[in-house]
This record gives C-alpha cells, sequence and structure tokens, in this order.
C-alpha cells in the first residue's frame, strides 16, 4: 500500500501557518482544530512543522508559558518528508527510526498532505483485517478431499 492510497481515504484538509505566526496563534489553531501538527508554509514552499514535540519544548523553555516567539523559533525547520509512492511499511520504519509522529508527503515542491503515526497504524490495520478475512474465507470455502 502507498501513501497516494490513505491521503485518498484521509481527505485532503491541511492546516498551514506561517514561520512569523505567532506561538500562541499557532498553538490556539491546533486545539480547536483538534491536530497534533501544523505545516509551516512561506513563499508556497515547506519550511518546517510545528508538532506538539515543539509545542511543548517552547513551553518549557518559557517556565511554563507558550511565550510570545514567532513559530520559526520552536519550528523543526528540516522535517522528514515523503513522496506519494512512498510504501506503507518504508513511513513506518521511517517515522519509528526518527521518532516521528507527523510526516508531510511532498510532490516535488508539491505539498500534498500529512502522514500521522495514527494514519500509519490505521492503514496497516485495516490492511491485515482485510487479509485476514480474505484468508477465512479461503479456509472456509476450501474443496473438500473425498478418500476412495
Amino acid at each position: 500500500m502507498k501513501v497516494s492510497e490513505i491521503l485518498k481515504v484521509k481527505g485532503d484538509i491541511l492546516y498551514t501557518v506561517t514561520p512569523e505566526t505567532p506561538m500562541i496563534d499557532a498553538v490556539n489553531t491546533m486545539a480547536e482544530r483538534d491536530i497534533g501538527s501544523l505545516v509551516v508554509m512561506e513563499f508556497g514552499e515547506l519550511v518546517g512543522m510545528l508538532t506538539f514535540r515543539e509545542v511543548l519544548n517552547a513551553i518549557h523553555q518559557n517556565s511554563g508559558a507558550v511565550g510570545s516567539n514567532t513559530v520559526r523559533k520552536h519550528m523543526d525547520d528540516s522535517p522528514i518528508t515523503v513522496t506519494p509512492d512512498t510504501e506503507v511499511n518504508e513511513v513506518r520504519r521511517i517515522m519509528l527510526e526518527r521518532h516521528a509522529r507527523y510526516v508531510p508527503v511532498m510532490d516535488a515542491k508539491t505539498l500534498l498532505g500529512i502522514m500521522s503515526f495514527y494514519d500509519v497504524a490505521k492503514a496497516v490495520l485495516d490492511a491485515q483485517g482485510f487479509e485476514n478475512k480474505m484468508l477465512k474465507a479461503y479456509i472456509r470455502d476450501w474443496p473438500s478431499t473425498s478418500e476412495e
């Protein structure tokens, strides 16, 4: 299964901010939309990601407050990306190795979506469920052998 197949099911709603967005506005957007990441775009190009990890680090650095800095100060400015043709198992491996919970999906310089660890886990579970169903149907329809 490829990333493009998951994006078709997931939909294409993306939430973005600019590097100059105040952190408090970014955090409010994440809370209001119940999302774990924001894509940071500048001049139409991906320049970073802001996730719960970066928000928590900002709060820690500011003694329990979000602070008055902009997203630029706290964003991950070199996020791992995948393509629509990347296999889901490869995405899973990358996410586990790099401890990434969110990965932008890029087609050249065009942002197509975000893959979350939840999206990957759901896709793998759905695929295993389908395979399980097919195997059970195959076993149930197994041709009987008659002894002569």
